[in-house]
C-alpha cells in the first residue's frame, strides 16, 4: 500500500505534526457535540493525552505543556480520539464539568461574526463561570 494510501484508509495511528512538531486538537463536547476549543499538541502531549485519559496541549506562547484545568480545575476527560484523513488534525471527544473558555465561557467559541457586517462581533452565548475565581489558585 502506498504511503498515502496507508495513512488515508490504513489503520496505523501516525499523526503528522507541522514544522514546529504541532498537531491541531479540536475538543468537542462529546455528549453535546459544541466545539469547546482549539488548540495544539506536540507527541509528548499527545503521548500524555492517550496514557492519562486528560488532555495535556502545548501552549505556543508559553513554549511548555498544559494539561487542560491544571489552575482552573476545569480538566477534559478523553472519550474518544478522531483522526482526519491526512492524520495532520484530531478531536478530542470529551467529557467536562463546566465552563473550557479562559475567560468565563462553555466554549471558546462565545461570539459569532455579527449579520452584514464584515467586522462586527456579537455574543451567542452566557459566562458559565468566574474566572476569576476559577484562577485564584
Amino acid at each position: 500500500m502506498a504511503a498515502n494510501k496507508e495513512i488515508e484508509q490504513g489503520l496505523t495511528f501516525t499523526p503528522k505534526f507541522d514544522s514546529n512538531g504541532l498537531i491541531t486538537a479540536i475538543s468537542q463536547d462529546a455528549d453535546s457535540g459544541q466545539v469547546l476549543m482549539v488548540a495544539y499538541m506536540n507527541k509528548e502531549a499527545l503521548d500524555l493525552t492517550i496514557s492519562t485519559g486528560n488532555a495535556v496541549f502545548f501552549s505556543r506562547s508559553r513554549q511548555k505543556l498544559w494539561k487542560k484545568g491544571e489552575e482552573s480545575g476545569h480538566v477534559q476527560k478523553v472519550q474518544q480520539i478522531l483522526v482526519d484523513c491526512d492524520q495532520d488534525c484530531l478531536i478530542l471527544k470529551v467529557k467536562v464539568d463546566q465552563g473550557q473558555c479562559h475567560v468565563g465561557y462553555q466554549s471558546c467559541f462565545y461570539r459569532k461574526l455579527k449579520q452584514n457586517s464584515p467586522n462586527e462581533l456579537e455574543f451567542v452565548a452566557e459566562k458559565v463561570y468566574d474566572p476569576a475565581e476559577a484562577y485564584k489558585k
